[in-house]
């Protein structure tokens, strides 16, 4: 880890609620963002993405629904267990993960 120190075994048993806390949220939000970006990407009448038990949509459309989710949740949840182990460091001097 680059420019990053150690992390003792209080820090990680600390840093977990907080990190729980974070992945309830990003997975929240990822839904959220995700509802909109679908909304706004599909043409006519906006409605929820698909899901894989839909006989209605085709299995292309099922998949990219799911690649674009998958991607969406990813960049959020990364993106927020960064910024709360950025903020578990600055306030206790302890990287929380590795």
């Amino acid at each position: 880890m680059t420019g990053e120190q150690k992390s003792s075994t209080s820090a990680k048993i600390l840093y977990r609620p907080v990190g729980l806390a974070g992945s309830v949220i990003g997975g929240l939000l990822a839904g959220i963002v995700f509802k909109q970006v679908w909304k706004h990407a599909t043409p006519g009448d906006p409605t929820d993405p698909p899901t894989s038990l839909q006989s209605e949509y085709p299995l292309g459309q099922i998949l990219l629904a799911a690649a674009v989710e998958g991607a969406i949740y990813s960049l959020i949840k990364a993106s927020i267990d960064r910024g709360g182990a950025r903020l578990f460091q600055r306030v206790t001097g302890e990287w929380p993960g590795d």
